[in-house]
């Protein structure tokens, strides 16, 4: 468990090192990708305003 946790802060730490955006608290998200959605119509912020939602990155690799 010790393990699993050092390589998520690792992880973490190259992104935001890497040049990552970091958006600062208390300002708005940016707007969702465009681009071809699978499962539904492109969604944005504001359709999705007031919902709990999961987003799940993931790639080929």
């Amino acid at each position: 468990m010790r393990t699993l946790m050092l390589a998520a802060v690792t992880l973490l730490l190259l992104a935001t090192n890497a040049g990552a955006d970091v958006i600062p608290p208390g300002k708005a998200a940016p707007e969702l990708a465009a681009g071809a959605w699978i499962n539904s119509e492109p969604l944005t912020l504001q359709k999705l305003r007031g919902r709990v939602v999961l987003v799940d990155f993931w790639t080929y690799g």
